[in-house]
């Protein structure tokens, strides 16, 4: 008896209690995860959450598994939950929310979601899933990725990715960023300095004088905003302020090449051309002009502005050699020569790229426009922004129309912009419009025309007539169909503005229409004709599909109306070179 006892009493010593807790759980929820035990592991993470319901960890393990087994709607409850009533300080539900909407292909929220994450979130765990993520959701998004402060990286981050976007020519985009930048960090300076340019590309002239005093009031002898402000003084005419400035940097002498290169370009810009071309010279001397064939055009620029042509054309040589794509070096090479020829001096810009009238004159030339390469190209860019703002009207007209061939969300936002200008011609704001809309802006836009502020609703009549009627757009849209890369956006609103006034002067009684492709085929003979095309009305019969005497007769009445021999006079005076 006593034998049995002892056995018993032997047998419960060894018997160890399990304790009921949430780590029980927890535990056994992972090894059932392991083996892919799935079913068992939620479970147990609920069994977890009932023993510590104050703890956010079991309720984000929680909503780990559900996500996992696909429910992402029941995964998000619980985290919204966590975030409104456990712990508002757990962040990384904002990445998980994220990643859960962004496989229930709910793009627009998952965005918003990802960018409260990169926003909030101090620890930056999931930073580089984060900005892959990103990525994803700009693709399927098909819009540039919202402006994003992340707070992992103190703006260090941001700041790269405002530099990239000034680098890339998307100004407007690079300019909220820096914005949001300077606002959480007020002497990040480097930011300032970047947004003060970006507002010059811009040609928000003002405002980037203002932050650039802001950043001098910061640091005095911050280079960079010195030679920025030379150039903004100059810009303004401001001779009595400029030359003082110009003389402090010209007895500059930086150390970083960084800072070479930025008071070199700025010299030369000043018109102190020696000083820029012994700058560039440094830099050529020291290495930073192995692979770089810009660094020698704008020491050939230099070289040639201080009357060396044969030391200029020795520097274009190298530059076409380190830049054989680029048509720079090759089209100053030729103007040397035709000067030599002439005995003119030939004018030469700074800019790595092709004077504005060259370029276009090439653009016209090529069956598809303006290349790809130059849609992206920073310095092309900058000159548009510029030109929209501060051009003559013909240079104005001509940006559009680059413009439109871009069509990108920066290009949309200056052209809406415009719309706002009430010093701008009112003729200039119909081509911006008639841009807008043939690149897919169909929202209602605010606009001054005529003075008054008025809202320009997509499909309105482009005219003053009291209707408009679809036949009279079906005319248009088989012009623009047919007319194809063959004319530019000025031709084609040039077409639209003849059918308008041909309809509106002949209001009510406007002919009955019968096929759209006459009237059309001889909307674009007599454009073409207006912009000395050569054009046949057989040609353009052909393409159109109608005959030549419709086309032949329709025009006649056109001409008739509207008096196309004066309005093609307008036209040269205008639109051509």
């Amino acid at each position: 008896m006593e034998e049995e006892k002892r056995t018993a009493a032997d047998q419960a010593a060894k018997i160890i209690p399990i304790q009921w807790d949430a780590t029980f759980f927890f535990e056994r929820a992972v090894r059932s995860m392991d083996r892919y035990h799935y079913d068992k592991a939620l479970k147990y993470f609920r069994r977890a959450v009932e023993y510590e319901p104050e703890n956010p960890v079991n309720h984000c393990n929680l909503a780990g598994i559900l996500s996992e087994m696909g429910s992402y709607e029941e995964s998000n409850r619980i985290l919204i939950e966590i975030l409104e009533s456990v712990d508002s300080g757990m962040t990384e539900c904002y990445f998980y929310l994220a990643n859960n909407y962004a496989n229930m292909e709910q793009y627009d929220k998952a965005e918003h979601a990802l960018v409260r994450y990169l926003e909030e979130d101090a620890e930056g765990h999931y930073l580089e899933d984060a900005e892959e993520m990103m990525e994803l959701l700009q693709y399927e998004l098909k819009r540039p990725t919202p402006v994003v402060t992340i707070k992992a990286r103190g703006g260090a981050a941001e700041h790269d990715q405002a530099r990239a976007l000034l680098e890339e020519g998307k100004f407007a985009q690079a300019a909220k960023l820096l914005e949001s930048i300077v606002a959480g960090n007020a002497d990040f300076l480097a930011a300032r300095n970047n947004l003060a340019l970006a507002y010059y590309y811009m040609g928000q002239f003002e405002r980037a004088m203002e932050t650039i005093l802001e950043v001098l009031e910061l640091e005095e002898g911050n280079l960079h905003a010195l030679c920025n402000l030379a150039i903004f003084y100059q810009h303004a005419g401001d001779a009595d302020k400029l030359a003082p400035l110009a003389g402090l940097l010209s007895r500059t002498l930086p150390f970083h090449q960084e800072h070479v290169f930025k008071l070199a370009t700025t010299m030369g810009i000043l018109g102190e051309h020696e000083c820029a071309l012994r700058h560039f010279k440094r830099l050529i001397k020291d290495g930073s002009a192995d692979n770089d064939g810009s660094l020698y055009h704008y020491a050939a620029v230099a070289a040639l502005h201080v009357g060396r042509p044969e030391e200029a054309r020795q520097l274009w040589r190298q530059a076409l050699k380190r830049d054989p794509q680029s048509d720079v070096a090759p089209y100053y090479l030729e103007q040397l020569q035709l000067g030599e020829l002439s005995g003119e001096p030939i004018a030469a810009s700074y800019h790595y790229h092709l004077p504005f009238e060259e370029q276009f004159r090439m653009w016209e030339k090529l069956p598809g426009g303006m290349p790809d390469g130059m849609k992206t190209n920073p310095l092309v860019r900058s000159s548009f922004f510029w030109a929209l703002r501060n051009g003559d009207r013909k240079t104005k007209l001509q940006v559009i129309q680059a413009l439109a061939l871009i069509a990108d969300h920066e290009v949309k936002e200056a052209l809406q912009a415009l719309l706002l200008e009430p010093e701008e011609d009112d003729d200039l704001k119909r081509m911006a419009l008639f841009a807008l809309r043939s690149i897919g802006v169909e929202d209602t836009l605010p606009a001054v025309m005529g003075g008054e502020a008025r809202q320009l609703a997509p499909g309105s009549g482009p005219s003053r007539l009291p209707v408009w009627e679809e036949k009279w757009q079906v005319v248009l849209d088989a012009a623009y169909e047919k007319m194809g890369k063959q004319y530019g956006l000025i031709q084609q609103y040039e077409l639209m503005t003849l059918w308008v006034d041909f309809l509106t002067r002949v209001y009510p009684d406007v002919p009955k229409l019968g096929k759209a492709e006459g009237w059309s085929a001889a909307l674009e003979y007599l454009t073409a004709k207006m912009h000395r095309r050569a054009i046949s009305y057989q040609e353009v019969a052909q393409r159109y599909g109608t005959s030549v005497a419709t086309v032949s007769k329709n025009a006649r009445r056109i001409d008739e109306v509207c008096g196309i021999k004066e309005k093609a006079k307008s036209i040269r005076a205008v639109f051509l070179p």
